[in-house]
This record gives C-alpha cells, sequence and structure tokens, in this order.
C-alpha cells in the first residue's frame, strides 16, 4: 500500500510569541498554541516578568490575556509592571486570594479538603475563565495549589484538571512554578506540553547571572542547552546559545589582507586571511595589542569596518596609546568604520559578548573583529570547558562568515618559561607568538609564527619593536641563539633596529 501524502505531512501548528525574541529563536518561532507549559525557576529567577511579557504580546496581537495568582496581589503585579515601564492595560488580574478570603467568615479554605472532585481555587479559576474567555493565561503560582492540596494525588488530578479545562477553551497557558518542593517534580514535567527553566546563580563576585533551558517541547524542534539572559528594564532578555553551524555563509573570497607592515606579512606568509583567526600571544606589554591596532587600521584604510572588544584596557589608554606611535584611530571612529567596546568581564555573560558580536557582524557588517584578551574574557566564564566551547563556537561563526579575527592571550611572566591560563592553540588557525629578549644590556623584543593552517608561513624568528613609525619588523635574528627562552646568546655583527646603520652600535 503506497502512503498518504496527506498522512505523511504534519501540519504546522501556530505559534503564540512569548514576548521574548530570544526565547522565540530559541523555540523556533514561539510556543505551539492551545497547550499549558510549565516555567519554573526559583524566586527573583524572572517568573513573573516573562508571564508578564507573555500576556502583553498576546494584547499587542489582539488576544486577551488572564493573570491568576495566588501568590502576588494586582497591585504588585502593576509594581512590577511600572517598573519596567509597561500598562497592563487588556490584561485582566485575577486574585483567587483576597480580603473576602481571609476574613474570619470565611471559614471555608480555598482548596476544601473534601471529596469534591474540584476545589473552591479550581473552580474560581474556571468561572473567571468562562467570563473572560481569555486566550493566554498565566497561572501563579503552582506551589501555592501545592500546599493548598496538601495532597500528592489531589494536587496532581486538580493540574489535570485545569489543563483539560484550558486545552477544551483553546488557551495558551503558563504556569508558574517556585521549585518549593523538596524535588523536582517529573510528575508535573509529563502533564505539561513543554517545560522552561530559568536559574539564577550566584557568583562570588559580581552580578548573579541567570541561565534559560527549555527541559521539554512537545512537536517542535528547539535549540537546546543552558542560553544567558539578563533581566532589565523593559523584560527579560534571551541570549541564544550560538552555533556556527547555523550561520554558514556564501562562498567569500579566501584572500589575504596586509597588516599594514610588509616585513610582518612575508612572515605570515603574505598576510591575515580572511575566514580565518589568528592568536596573538606573550607576555604583557610586548606589543600583542598594539600589533592588532595596526592590522586593524591596516584594514580601516581599506575601507572595511572593524570592532574593537576591549576586557582589559580602557578606551582613552588605546586612543592615546595609538596616536603616541602614529596609529591615530579618531577619524575612523567619527566616521563609523571603527567601534570601540570596552567590557566589563564581570558584567558581560558569554551568551551576551556572542550576541554582541553577531550583532557587529550582520547589523553593522564589521569585517575584522579583535578580542583582546581572552584571559578576562575567561573571568567571565563559568570554568575552561565553557571558554574552549563557547570559544569555539565563536571563532567557527566567524570564520564561516569570511572575517578576519584576532584573538589576544597575555602569558604569565617575562623571560624564561611561559605559561598561559588556558591553551587556545588548537582552535587557532594562526599563532603570532611574541617575545622578550635580552642583548646587549637592552630588553628587546622578537616576533614568530609558529603556526598557520592556511599559508606557509616563515619559521624565523624576527626582531620586533614598536616607535613613532607604529610597529616595525626587523631582519630574522640569524646570529642569535636561545630568544624564544628569554636569554639569547650572541653569535655574529648582525645589526639590530636599535643600532645606529654607521657605527652597528646601539
Amino acid at each position: 500500500m503506497r502512503p498518504n501524502p496527506e498522512q505523511q505531512s504534519t501540519p504546522e501548528q501556530r505559534r503564540a510569541s512569548t514576548g521574548v525574541p530570544g526565547l522565540d529563536n530559541i523555540l523556533g518561532g514561539g510556543l505551539p498554541a492551545h497547550h499549558l507549559y510549565l516555567v519554573e525557576g526559583t524566586p527573583g529567577s524572572g517568573k513573573t516578568t516573562l508571564g508578564l511579557q507573555f500576556l502583553r504580546r498576546g494584547v499587542e496581537e489582539g488576544e486577551r490575556g488572564l493573570y491568576i495568582t495566588l501568590s502576588e496581589t494586582a497591585s504588585e503585579l502593576n509594581t512590577v509592571a511600572r517598573s519596567h515601564g509597561w500598562s497592563l492595560d487588556g490584561v485582566e488580574v485575577f486574585e483567587l486570594v483576597n480580603e473576602e478570603g481571609l476574613s474570619p467568615e470565611s471559614v471555608q479554605s480555598i482548596l476544601h479538603p473534601s471529596e469534591v472532585e474540584l476545589g473552591e481555587t479550581t473552580r474560581g479559576v474556571m468561572g473567571v475563565v468562562e467570563r473572560l474567555k481569555p486566550a493566554r493565561v498565566v497561572f501563579d503560582s503552582l506551589s501555592e495549589m501545592r500546599m493548598l492540596a496538601q495532597n500528592p494525588l489531589r494536587y496532581r488530578r486538580q493540574v489535570l484538571a485545569l489543563k483539560s479545562f484550558f486545552a477544551m477553551r483553546g488557551c495558551t497557558v503558563l504556569m508558574l512554578d517556585d521549585r518549593s518542593a523538596n524535588q523536582d517534580d517529573l510528575q508535573l514535567h509529563s502533564i505539561a506540553h513543554g517545560v522552561i527553566s530559568l536559574e539564577q546563580l550566584v557568583e562570588q563576585y559580581g552580578p548573579e547571572r541567570r541561565r534559560l533551558r527549555v527541559m521539554k517541547m512537545r512537536g517542535i524542534r528547539y535549540r537546546g542547552g543552558e542560553h544567558d539572559f539578563n533581566l532589565e528594564t523593559g523584560g527579560l532578555v534571551v541570549f541564544p546559545r550560538l552555533v556556527a553551524a547555523e550561520h554558514r555563509e556564501g562562498d567569500f573570497s579566501a584572500s589575504l589582507a596586509s597588516t599594514g607592515t610588509a616585513e610582518l606579512d612575508k612572515l605570515l606568509g603574505g598576510g591575515l586571511a580572511r575566514g580565518s583567526n589568528t592568536l596573538f600571544t606573550g607576555p604583557s606589554g610586548v606589543g600583542k595589542t598594539t600589533t592588532a591596532i595596526a592590522c586593524v587600521r591596516s584594514a580601516l584604510e581599506r575601507g572595511e569596518k572593524a570592532v574593537f572588544y576591549l576586557f582589559d584596557e580602557g578606551h582613552s589608554t588605546l586612543l592615546a596609546r595609538s596616536t603616541a606611535l602614529g596609529l591615530n584611530l579618531d577619524a575612523f571612529l567619527k566616521n563609523g568604520q571603527l567601534r570601540i567596546e570596552p567590557l566589563d568581564p564581570a558584567e558581560v555573560s558569554p551568551g551576551e559578548f556572542a550576541h554582541m558580536v553577531r550583532a557587529a557582524v550582520e547589523e553593522v557588517g564589521v569585517q575584522f573583529v579583535v578580542i583582546d584578551s581572552l584571559n578576562a574574557y575567561l573571568q567571565a566564564m563559568p570554568g575552561d570547558k565553557y571558554l574552549l566551547l563557547q570559544m569555539h563556537e565563536l571563532r567557527n561563526y566567524l570564520n564561516q562568515r569570511g572575517l578576519i579575527t584576532i584573538l589576544i592571550l597575555a602569558q604569565h611572566g617575562v623571560l624564561g618559561d611561559m605559561r598561559t591560563d588556558v591553551d587556545l592553540s588548537y582552535l587557532s588557525d594562526s599563532i603570532v607568538l611574541f617575545r622578550f629578549f635580552e642583548a646587549r644590556g637592552s630588553l628587546l623584543k622578537a616576533v614568530s609564527v609558529i603556526k598557520s593552517r592556511v599559508t606557509e608561513h616563515e619559521l624565523t624568528i624576527r626582531e620586533f619593536r614598536l616607535g613613532k613609525k607604529g610597529v616595525e619588523v626587523g631582519a630574522a635574528l640569524t646570529d642569535f641563539e636561545g630568544v624564544l627562552t628569554g636569554v639569547a646568546s650572541y653569535r655574529g655583527s648582525m645589526p639590530l633596529l636599535g643600532d645606529d646603520q654607521r657605527t652597528g652600535r646601539a
């Protein structure tokens, strides 16, 4: 028997936007309409705000909204709304606990422990839904109903009865739960059509971090894993986890771009390759950031757009240093070609940073990205594992979009053995190594390329210095040994960049 094409095709489900663009993106367009969903999280994680955003979006789409509250008063909800600059016009707030229910004359409890299948709470909900006929409902909160029911079986029956009732009336429902139960209520997870978990983490220093995870969502594909989000004035701002495979760009010209320094281009095998990333690594103060500035300025002079993310250095300090070295950037900042973004690693989550980079690439059209430095970026992460995974996705995303990316990683120490906070060498397409070395009673600098996946680079070690001409790269240090160890031994008479060419002396 041949399969029926009509049976094979699955009808597309109507979606109800959550009112949070990032969450809609994770869900592939929003929540499938006319179902019941569980939103769980500890107090302060953002459940109420998400519920209000969900209802307000419904009002914008011409749908009536109902907020049923067991835990907060209408006045408190209006206070929350005003703190975000919102109005709850079009949203009905129904308080199941009011002054009448708390009066001494009210002998009967809200959820009557009798043999009646549905208690007063359930009947109250049904009554207001029958009267208002809302398309969207938020029920706050299940923890209150759990305590009132006093019995797991009665509680489950109440939730099932409400689920059936809402489904028959075509409502899309968010049920909020503050996780006050001793364990995760897996039975409730099985009842709900989908489960969204909000998590609030308090670090030893800095603000709390918030993450969102879609635990379950029947009938649709969604982006799993943890997604950072902020609770800001104006509501939840969710930053979907970056998946590089979702952003594959068409073919781009795999050409080489000049660094602005001819000898450095030779060292790199022709320059910086588009669609690749280069790691600048070496001790603090050796010239990694200044070299990156010179590369950025060369790109700006070609008419490209660039963004410089600063985790370590201040905006004014960077500009002052650039000007002193003849790499003035003011004109490019004024015409919008260059954006310098100073960031505090204690305040910016990895997901928010990835979102910023994506916006710069897709909305502004930048073609050159510098991240300075990965050491400070590491402080925004819960551990090395997450840094590597997220940086891997960000690196792949930028490569697939055909950008040139420079990553800066400082090593600990000045001379001798060097170490880094994390090994990113295997993630980098090219690695430029900067070193201090001692010679002729002076502290000199050297640069070498120790890896390149995209070009046939030089294997030499060249002298390097910063001066009024910007970045200068000299000839290969053929008469020195031990340069990379920091303690070089001189075995020849080759001139250095600082030598007077007439005398050969410094």
